[in-house]
């Protein structure tokens, strides 16, 4: 292959070392698993399920611990798959099979259109599914079934039900309703929390009346204030006391006070500086590794979301993913080439530039550099309509905040795209289907998709996967202001554009006590390659002898 260029400016390269995965035995075929380093924690592929559907045929996964069995979402069925986890094997790689299919039609409700998520209730026979109208903007539901599949009632909640959890104590159920517009814009519904009541069956939807914003959630778009606002992905505190949900396109997070079932604010999340030393990225595609600074204002965005507790406080976990509204009557986004006449870049809005640098940067032609660099049209615009500041979707890194002030507690920096510019640099800021080098660098980079915490031996652990490489950072968490990377694994065979596990969309952490194999496990649904991977995690930190 190719000799790819790889430099860091401005900062110093970290030394990372290769360590393998532990050797295990193969009861399948062996599947395509790298683990790059590693330390003190070994990880291997035990299992694989293929949906055999393709693209959309695994996106979401919920767990049940008693039965050892899984319920995943087929987008492309419209359906639910089950699979057993029960003759999973320490150390052993196997194929997963399935033990029923069943699909949404099976359950005679009208003008539904698919499965968003599904959630497992901790004790109750009770499975959970989110299910979108046709069309979308009508009012979703809420599908109750027994864990043998059978139906047991539907539930009226908001429009585009996008994702469905319960709490922890059992009590309640939670929706996040998108309520994302018509591509033509033709109708638009409000964005919507729906918490129901599991001894009652009642449904309360919560909409965001009256809910104080603060200065930084973005609510610039098309629409009313209440049509922008998007719950996307929704976390609930160990207490069971209150719920996180994020609203991915206005750059915020709701908080929920479940004991009086009401949004008690919305905060912003602000923008990541990538012109300061430690946020560096790669950001022009460009056919090299270059990890730079430069006049970009990254807005999180987050996706997914969760939550842990340390030192007796909580926090929340985010992968910075960024999405843009992009319709067919409106769209936010732009090339910076398409705007670059309108460009003139003020440092007040940087920390990293004076003035001086930056009108030195664009004499040299930075813009053209930067030319295809997705951006949006929605911010960093002053009096004169003239772009003061370049804002960028995405983080292209994990953050801490404290889940109180929804202050930044901490965030990743460059550490993704350094690690995967290491550990895969034939395929750095590859897309999830197509193998192209430097392909995502001019958006949005590995992607951070999804987010999960997990204990193993005593220490807390993030687990988040990166959509586009296709593969998961782990991160030790037992002191919130300053994680440490662990380990990076990946099972997607870069031999072609689409082989092995490819695109994480969903992650479920199964704790050792109620692991099939006696050792902690994360399940990962792969959306583009249709298939669920199975990693068996083993850390010799913390383990008592």
């Amino acid at each position: 292959m190719k000799f790819r260029n790889i430099m860091w400016t401005g900062v110093a390269a970290a030394g990372l070392l290769i360590a393998g995965g532990q050797s295990y035995k193969v009861l399948g075929e062996e599947p395509s698993f790298f683990q790059y380093q590693g330390g003190h924690m070994s990880v291997s592929q035990i299992g694989q399920y293929d949906s055999g559907s393709g693209e959309g045929g695994t996106e979401i996964l919920a767990y049940d611990e008693k039965l050892k069995r899984a319920f995943v979402t087929n987008g492309a069925e419209s359906a639910i798959d089950v699979l057993s986890f029960e003759r999973l094997d320490s150390g052993e790689f196997s194929m997963m099979k399935r033990l029923d299919r069943i699909h949404l039609a099976e359950f005679d409700i009208r003008d539904v259109d698919d499965i968003t998520s599904v959630a497992v209730h901790p004790e109750r026979d009770l499975v959970a599914l989110s299910v979108v109208s046709d069309p979308k903007t009508d009012p979703g539901y809420v599908v109750l079934l027994t864990k043998d599949g059978k139906f047991i009632d539907k539930i009226v909640v908001g429009a585009l039900p996008d994702m469905v959890t319960f709490t922890p104590d059992g009590k309640k159920l939670l929706a996040a309703n998108e309520g994302e517009p018509a591509d033509d814009y033709s109708a638009d519904p409000k964005g919507s929390i729906s918490v129901i009541d599991l001894d009652r069956l009642t449904s309360k939807t919560l909409t965001f009346e009256g809910v104080p914003l603060d200065d930084k959630v973005r609510v610039s778009s098309e629409g009313t204030v209440l049509q922008q606002l998007e719950p996307e992905y929704i976390t609930v505190s160990d207490d069971s006391k209150k719920a996180f949900v994020t609203l991915q396109e206005n750059n915020a997070v709701a908080t929920v006070d479940l004991e009086s079932d009401r949004i008690i604010d919305v905060k912003g999340l602000g923008a990541k500086d990538h012109s300061l030393p430690g946020n560096e990225l790669d950001g022009k595609e460009n056919g090299e590794t270059k990890l730079e600074r430069l006049p970009l204002l990254g807005l999180y965005m987050p996706d997914a979301i969760d939550a842990f507790t340390a030192g007796g406080k909580t926090y929340i976990v985010t992968p910075n993913e960024g999405d843009a509204r992009d319709y067919d009557a409106y769209s936010e986004e732009a090339d910076i080439g398409d705007v670059a006449d309108r460009i003139r870049l003020n440092a007040d809005h940087y920390k990293g530039f004076n003035q001086k640098q930056l009108d030195r940067l664009t004499d040299k032609g930075l813009l053209d550099e930067l030319a295809d660099t997705k951006i949006t049209l929605e911010n960093g615009l002053n009096g004169d309509g003239e772009y003061e500041a370049l804002y960028t979707y995405g983080g292209r890194s994990f953050s801490i905040f404290d889940a109180k002030t929804m202050e930044l507690v901490y965030d990743s920096g460059n550490e993704f795209e350094k690690i995967t510019s290491k550990a895969l640099p034939e395929f750095f800021n590859t897309t999830n289907d197509e193998i192209e080098y430097d392909g995502r660098s001019s958006s949005k980079g590995p992607e951070p998709e999804t987010v999960v915490t997990g204990d193993i031996n005593g220490t807390t652990y993030a687990f988040i996967a990166l959509e586009r490489t296709s593969g998961i950072m782990v991160y030790d968490l037992s002191r919130p202001e300053k994680p440490r990377f662990v380990t990076f694994i990946t099972s997607r065979d870069f031999s072609e554009d689409v082989k092995g596990d490819v695109s994480p969309e969903g992650l479920q952490f199964i704790p050792a006590d109620t692991s099939p194999t006696g050792k902690p496990l994360l399940a990962a649904t792969h959306e583009v390659s249709g298939t669920v991977a199975v990693y068996e995690f083993e850390s010799n930190r913390g383990k008592k002898n």
